[in-house]
């Protein structure tokens, strides 16, 4: 590649932390990478370089001067891949951009939360080859520029022929990812898992904490069960991503907690500084992804004919947090859960 900008073979749009940890590792592995995001986060970067840590102890820093940043998508850039890692609500706003400014069938992959994502980006930015994929780990900005993985996994993507020269390249770069004839039950599996992020947000406590007090696992067990019967209407199958079908994890949830310390050890390789962006997003005051999480089984529920009052009551507890800014207790959560 040159050494102008618009040779850049990836770039991220929305560095934030997924996008920054991904980004961030292709980078230290070589990739030419740009980076569109927030000034408060481009400044970081601009003046600090991106730092990385794992939950495995590894480290790895990014100088400045290997960084391309900026505020909005030039108009002359032709990267091969763009990397779509804004928060669901900015989905349409970032696809309108990328395709006033980057060639038609430039190929996007919607690393983000929910099941819709790529469906909102390929309808706001006609033009763009917009690919759905799945990220299983969870990322905190633990510093200035400073981003850390707490927990396992490896990324999942639709299969296209525009990804399979990629996936070499993610694995050296230490963010594998695998390829998929259909993505739509792994990202139901993921969503599954998501379901934890409001029970965690309104806790207030790191992930793991918050999994070992098993009031919070049953609030997060019956938006689970919940999901799973209105997928059963559907007609949706969702793909086993942990060591459990997902069916079996309910039960998992609620066992006494010296039991589930046994049981789940897998579940709970998860470092101290892990936490939900959904926790992110209420102390800083964002906009959460709330709609795109519990929301979407909500409205899955309501086409098929059915309700899902829980995933609803979280969406209203998380949405009213702001007039509250006070942690939920786990009795008191199963409480407002009618649990």
């Amino acid at each position: 590649m040159g050494s102008d900008d618009a040779a850049l073979d990836i770039l991220v749009m929305g560095a934030g932390t997924i996008g920054s940890f991904i980004g961030g590792s292709l980078a230290a592995s070589g990739v030419r990478v740009g980076f569109v995001g927030r000034p408060r986060v481009l400044g970081a970067l601009a003046l600090q370089g991106l730092t990385l840590t794992d939950l495995e102890g590894r480290r790895t820093h990014v100088p400045p001067a290997e960084l391309h940043l900026f505020e909005r998508v030039p108009a002359d850039i032709r990267p091969a891949l763009v990397l779509l890692t804004v928060k669901s609500g900015a989905t349409a706003d970032a696809a309108v951009e990328l395709a006033a400014a980057l060639p038609a069938g430039t190929p996007v992959l919607s690393l983000q939360n929910g099941v819709a994502n790529a469906r909102v980006a390929a309808e706001a930015g006609p033009g763009l080859r917009v690919l759905p994929a799945m990220v299983p780990y969870n990322v905190a900005e633990v510093g200035p520029a400073t981003f850390h993985r707490g927990t396992e996994g490896r990324l999942a993507a639709q299969d296209d022929a525009a990804l399979r020269p990629w996936v070499a390249v993610f694995e050296r770069a230490g963010v594998p990812i695998d390829l998929h004839a259909d993505l739509l039950p792994v990202q139901w599996g993921k969503l599954l898992f998501n379901l934890n992020n409001p029970v965690n947000a309104l806790s207030g406590l790191p992930l793991r904490e918050e999994l070992l007090q098993r009031g919070y696992r049953r609030c997060f067990a019956a938006l689970i069960e919940e999901a799973l019967a209105v997928l059963g209407r559907a007609g949706i199958m969702p793909a086993q991503l942990g060591a459990v079908p997902p069916a079996r994890i309910p039960p998992i949830l609620r066992l006494p907690t010296p039991l589930f310390r046994l049981v789940a050890a897998r579940m709970l390789r998860i470092d101290a500084k892990a936490r939900s962006s959904m926790a992110d997003d209420l102390a800083l005051g964002r906009r959460t992804e709330i709609d795109v999480l519990s929301g979407e089984v909500v409205r899955l529920a309501q086409s098929h004919g059915m309700q899902a009052p829980l995933n609803a009551r979280m969406v209203e507890l998380v949405e009213a947090w702001p007039a509250r800014r006070e942690r939920w207790p786990a009795r008191q959560l199963l409480t407002q859960l009618g649990l």
